[in-house]
């Protein structure tokens, strides 16, 4: 049986990553985006896997996107929720706007997708859900109250979910990278970048791919009986 899949965010970085190794592994696929049109038509000519651009922090267009989504391919059987964003600040100079926003990407976002596949999961007894958290959840991190707290609330509605929907056949587990080599640290000095990697014990970022296996593991019809777990990925750097 063919599974299906839809990973948010998923032109890019992680959830690209996530996306070709669902497909490379025999799943149809689906991805989401909402801002970089030219990155989601690269992404969608390079691989066949077809993209719908919608907000993840809006209900309704969620709600909208995953109807859409299963008219193409089907009922979704595996969600990743990988879309994010980040605002960095100190709370102290923190304006309401790149709280609330941080928070509506990240954690919000998980309620409206969760939300809009969990009934269609347990009619059919079946289903894998897959958090994209970040060890800033699990540590903090300096200037990073926002994501911190949305990547934290990740991780309790991953373990209230699991609870939740285990007699359905659906588990719900959480991912939580560390420094991944994507886009969003390109940015960063050479100097600091020398400093990052002194903090990780394996001496290195990871790769996407490295975080897409683990989602590969936890999507398994074989991996039934993970459920409410995290599994880390961040070299060491922070061991809970």
């Amino acid at each position: 049986m063919t599974r299906n899949a839809l990973v948010t965010g998923g032109t890019r970085g992680i959830g690209a990553a996530i996306a070709e190794a669902l497909t490379a592994a025999g799943y149809s696929v689906a991805v989401s985006y909402s801002g970089n049109a030219d990155a989601a038509r690269e992404f969608t000519s390079r691989t066949n896997i077809p993209s719908f651009r919608w907000d993840v922090s809006d209900h309704d267009a969620c709600q909208q996107g995953v109807a859409l989504v299963e008219e193409q391919i089907g009922g979704i059987d595996v969600l990743v929720n990988n879309a994010g964003t980040s605002r960095d600040g100190f709370l102290h100079k923190m304006a309401d706007d790149d709280w609330s926003r941080v928070v509506d990407v990240n954690l919000s976002s998980c309620f409206h997708m969760c939300r809009a596949v969990i009934g269609g999961m347990r009619s059919r007894g079946f289903g894998r859900i897959i958090n994209i958290s970040s060890v800033n959840g699990q540590a903090g991190m300096l200037g990073l109250s926002n994501y911190s707290a949305a990547k934290a609330g990740m991780l309790g509605l991953t373990k209230a979910l699991a609870l939740e929907s285990a007699s359905k056949g659906i588990t719900v587990n959480a991912v939580a990278p560390g420094y991944v080599d994507t886009d969003l640290i390109a940015h960063v000095s050479e100097a600091m970048m020398q400093r990052i990697i002194s903090g990780i014990p394996v001496g290195r970022v990871a790769q996407p791919e490295e975080v897409a296996r683990c989602v590969l593991f936890l999507a398994d019809d074989n991996a039934g009986f993970i459920t409410g777990s995290t599994l880390s990925i961040n070299g060491g750097a922070h061991m809970a």
